[in-house]
């Protein structure tokens, strides 16, 4: 047989053409493009100080514990579950149950933490919480007439997932309370009227990404017993419950919860290793077949998980795992440095604020008082809009981020999102001052 060799016309030929119309609508939605142009405007000037990820602070990462966590799990595995040998092997280097292979241990964190009674195999390990949502909203996304309910202004993750199962989001007011009661109901009633199926509404009780606003203990019970009045259900998403700046923390949704309207979704990336990429969704609602019989909705969720990403990570569940088990499942006594730390961003960006723009000092520049969490939101006299952010970021050397990409609620486009979670000490006031300029240049010339 003889070979052709190859030549410059079959190493540089042209890829077939595609056109953006034949693809999926979603990739033309805003939403899918925020992420990916706010880590743009930091690749692009490095040197900035950033108010602009919430990642958790990176000065209490220590690579040795991710060694110290996997070993603790394997002594897990042959001690306590009495594993042998070939078992260990399988269990770090295959493939793994669908649902997760540590659901056993997150139930244990859950009461420990959470005082929330976890049926372990109404667990789904999934990778990060992202994938957590889009199971949930691919599995409530039947209908056409489906659509997804969310408090805004609401993290773009979640509006980006319901694009792509192409779930249409319906805004809810966030009101003083974190959650206006009164217009979630008028949003379901009018979306039912127009012949809308409103299947659940998202929303983060604790520090919300992006306000951080959380919704006070009487407005839970309320929200329960809408949910239930209304035949909803509530998708409670907490990454930032734990970090509390003053009091105890506030119950959870899903340990209120009597009546099994909570799907709660979980993650590990603030409270344990962002790097793994583990989260979980914690369905125990019963969904019933043709035939009569009953199941979990986890059950289902993992269905479509076996045809997403098979399972999660072995490796990254296990050291997610040792982290468990060396603190005897106890996350929030083990992330006492990191709730102190944020406690001390905030109190010290608020104050840095107070300093720049004092009340009386005509800036027109005003901010939300967080009680915990890692954002704040300020507003300014003039659109903070990418446009805005892009000078901000050359000119000034300070990154924060755009509220419009969080919601079309009024005056958005007048907000900007400060986090406090990455930048510490002097670099939030440095970075304070930084924004104080840009302020001060932009009203000179308004």
């Amino acid at each position: 047989m003889t070979v052709r060799p190859r030549t410059t016309a079959d190493t540089h030929a042209e890829p077939a053409p595609l056109h953006l119309a034949d693809l999926h609508a979603s990739l033309t939605d805003p939403a899918l493009g925020s992420m990916n142009f706010l880590n743009e405007i930091a690749q692009r000037f490095p040197d900035a100080i950033s108010f602009a990820p919430g990642r958790p602070y990176e000065g209490f990462f220590e690579t040795t514990l991710v060694h110290e966590y996997l070993d603790r799990y394997e002594r897990h595995l042959r001690e306590e579950l009495a594993l042998d040998e070939e078992a260990v092997r399988r269990t770090f280097y295959q493939y793994g149950r669908t649902k997760g292979i540590v659901h056993e241990l997150i139930a244990r964190h859950l009461a420990v933490d959470e005082d929330i009674v976890a049926d372990p195999e109404a667990l789904v390990v999934t990778v990060g919480c992202q994938e957590a949502m889009f199971l949930v909203l691919r599995a409530l996304c039947a209908d056409p007439r489906d659509v997804l309910l969310a408090v805004s202004p609401t993290y773009v993750g979640i509006t980006g997932a319901a694009r792509l199962v192409d779930m249409p989001v319906l805004e809810v007011r966030a009101g003083p309370n974190g959650i206006d009661c009164d217009h979630l109901e008028e949003v379901v009633r009018g979306a039912r009227a127009r012949g809308l199926r409103p299947r659940a509404c998202y929303l983060i009780p604790d520090f919300s990404n992006p306000s951080g606003v959380s919704i006070d203990v009487p407005t839970r019970h309320a929200l329960l017993n809408l949910a239930e009045r209304l035949d909803l259900l509530l998708l409670e998403d907490n990454p930032y419950g734990y970090f509390t700046a003053d009091g105890e923390p506030l119950p959870t949704l899903k340990s209120l919860d009597t009546r099994g309207r909570v799907v709660y979704l979980g993650s590990f990336a603030k409270t344990g290793l962002p790097g793994a990429r583990v989260g979980y969704v914690l369905a125990d609602q019963r969904v019933t077949a043709a035939d009569g019989t009953t199941g979990l909705l986890a059950d289902e969720l993992s269905k479509l998980k076996s045809m997403l990403t098979v399972n999660t990570s072995p490796i990254a569940q296990a050291v997610i795992a040792g982290k468990l088990l060396t603190h005897d499942c106890a996350l929030r006594e083990a992330n006492a440095r990191e709730i102190a730390l944020y406690r001390d961003n905030l109190g010290r960006l608020l104050a840095g604020l107070a300093h720049h723009f004092p009340q009386d000092g005509g800036s027109g520049v005003t901010w939300n008082v967080p009680h915990g969490g890692f954002f704040a939101v300020v507003t300014v006299p003039f659109p903070a809009d990418d446009a805005l952010l892009e000078v901000s970021a050359r000119e000034y050397g300070v990154l924060w981020t755009p509220m419009r990409h969080f919601g079309t609620g009024p005056g958005s486009e007048y907000r900007l999102r400060l986090s406090f979670s990455l930048v510490t000490g002097e670099r939030i006031d440095e970075g304070l001052r930084r924004l104080a300029a840009l302020v001060r240049s932009r009203t000179a010339t308004a």
